[in-house]
């Protein structure tokens, strides 16, 4: 089930986002589909990364054409990019693709991740790392891969890595899950010191509760929603356009002073909410 991507239309592009060269990773929906068309509609060229068939990428495809028209940015380019990023073969093909798609890369976008959940006694080694080839394996390939585009054309570059809330937050029942993003911050942090100095900027973004079609079952039932949204302060599940709003100003000029960050975008989620109400011993 597709889900379109709504938002008021941007009047003015993010400064130095326009014209840049943009790879989203896993952006056939969801999260990584509302980066994807967020970006064409401040300007940007975008390759969208798929797993197995071009289908899969289609509806992102019409949704950054549709933005394109609606924001008349014209001359915004887009290209369908096949690719496992938990294998290296895939990811070094997909990144030149990428390139030559679009005529270089300025930005690259890993948001490809799975979960399994499984009671961690009942949890087989094949799945867990299953789930760390994917999510933290494919983050550095395609890190790697970005990395060294940028340094062989000597310019200055933007990663982003989509982690979640539960970099921090225990998530029983998903130990790959928690261990992948827990990971991923010290990814984030490590390339982002180390490359600091040569213009490449590191950051993360860690989505709470969203709105994505992975996540009908409890969207979809007013009980299950209820319970998901009294954990948050806000009172209510993020939107996939919200995290790619965050995004999008990660790569822009007005973040070009931000690297080796995580920002939460999760209506407080990561705020311990159980200690709202004022509590002591006295």
């Amino acid at each position: 089930m597709s889900t379109t991507i709504t938002s008021p239309a941007r009047t003015e592009p993010m400064p130095g986002v326009k014209g840049k060269n943009v790879l989203v990773t896993g952006g056939t929906s969801g999260i990584g589909q509302a980066i994807a068309v967020r970006f064409a509609e401040h300007g940007a060229n975008v390759a969208i990364n798929y797993l197995r068939q071009a289908q899969e990428a289609s509806d992102t495809a019409e949704q950054v054409h549709a933005c394109v028209n609606r924001v008349q940015q014209n001359g915004v380019r887009d290209v369908l990019v096949r690719g496992d990023v938990s294998r290296e073969d895939d990811v070094v093909a997909m990144v030149g693709e990428a390139i030559r798609g679009l005529g270089g890369l300025d930005v690259l976008i890993n948001n490809a991740g799975i979960q399994i959940s499984r009671h961690s006694d009942e949890l087989s080694s094949d799945d867990f790392d299953k789930v760390l080839a994917v999510n933290i394996r494919g983050a550095f390939l395609c890190a790697r891969q970005a990395i060294r585009h940028f340094l062989a054309e000597g310019k200055p570059g933007v990663i982003i890595n989509v982690s979640s809330v539960h970099q921090l937050i225990p998530k029983p029942d998903y130990l790959g899950y928690s261990v992948s993003k827990g990971g991923m911050q010290n990814l984030t942090r490590t390339l982002a010191l180390e490359y600091a100095g040569r213009g490449i900027r590191v950051n993360g973004i860690g989505p709470g509760a969203t709105v994505t079609p992975i996540n009908r079952a409890w969207i979809d039932d007013p009980v299950k929603r209820e319970m998901v949204e009294s954990h948050i302060p806000m009172a209510r599940a993020g939107t996939a356009d919200e995290m790619g709003g965050v995004a999008c100003f990660l790569a822009s000029d007005d973040a070009g002073y931000i690297t080796g960050q995580t920002i939460f975008v999760d209506g407080g989620l990561t705020l311990f909410p159980s200690f709202r109400e004022p509590w002591s011993s006295e």
